[in-house]
This record gives structure tokens, sequence and C-alpha cells, in this order.
């Protein structure tokens, strides 16, 4: 019994709780990757720039050096969905930047047309070295949009969600 005189959590459900979420999300997106998105699905996933295996264009990550949003929806290629990572090449400035992502260092995953939100409690935040690229993911059919920027007219559809955001 812990100090407080509350028994101490020797199994580690919280931690086995947020693996078990992210397996939802993994699904999911195994799901897109294979068949799209049906109807109106889409996501915004919410990561940790700075966390372990997080690797992309070190220009994007040094803009997003905490947290960055990503929302896979109508302009996405290359979806990769792995058992501890996914990868996926998005749209940014205009230019495509591939991104691969650990689950781990999800913090968000929404999908706004069934209102299904999940928030995680990042593994672990610190990243060494930031890679210059991710590695080559498979080929899907599909293209994405990020969030945080304003979209040029003949650009990709990039929406800030900032004001929005707790504080």
């Amino acid at each position: 019994m812990a100090k407080d005189g509350k028994p101490r959590d020797l199994i580690g459900y919280d931690a086995l709780q947020q693996e078990a979420l992210r397996g939802v999300v993994r699904a999911a997106l195994k799901h897109a990757a294979a068949k799209g998105l049906p109807g109106e699905h889409h996501f915004f996933i919410t990561f940790k720039t700075s966390a372990a295996g997080v690797s992309g264009p070190r220009e994007l990550l040094d803009q997003y050096p905490d947290e960055m949003m990503i929302v896979l929806q109508h302009q996405y290629w290359d979806l990769a969905p792995g058992e501890t990572f996914f990868s996926v090449t998005l749209r940014f400035g205009g230019q495509p930047k591939p991104l691969s992502i650990p689950y781990a260092a999800i913090t968000q995953f929404w999908d706004p047309s069934v209102d299904f939100r999940l928030r995680f409690t990042p593994a672990n935040a610190e990243r060494a070295a930031p890679p210059l690229t991710a590695p080559q993911p498979a080929a899907a059919p599909r293209a994405a949009t990020a969030a945080e920027k304003k979209p040029a007219a003949d650009g990709p559809n990039i929406v800030s969600l900032d004001q929005f955001r707790k504080k």
C-alpha cells in the first residue's frame, strides 16, 4: 500500500488502457489505408513532434517544436500503418512531405464526423537528433492536409485550430 493509504497499481492499468486505445487508432488507420475513408469520416491526429521515433523534414518539425496536428481527409498519400507507427505523406506549403509517427507520440485522435475523440498521455516526449527525412512508406491512394496554417488560394485546405485549444 502507498503512503497515502491507497493501494498501488502494480499491474499498470493506465498504461494498458492507453495501449489498447492506441490499438483503436491503429485499426482506424489500417481501415483507411486499405479501403479509404468512408462517408464523411476524417481524422485529426495530434502528436508530440519531439517524441522518440517521430521523423519528417527537419524544417517542418522545427516549425512545430512541441506538438503538431495533421488532418487525414481528402489529400493524403502513402498511408502505411504499422504495428508501432504509421507513415503518411501530406502537403505543406504545396509540397509533399513524408512523416513517420509512432502511436506512442499521439496525444489526440479525433474523427469529427462522428465526434469520436481519444486523448493520450505521450509515452516519451524526448527525441534525439531529428532525422532529415522520414522512411519511405508503402504506397497507398489518397492525400491529407495539415492544420495550423492558412490555405493558399490553389494550395491545400489547411485550418488553424489554435484558437479552439484549451490553454
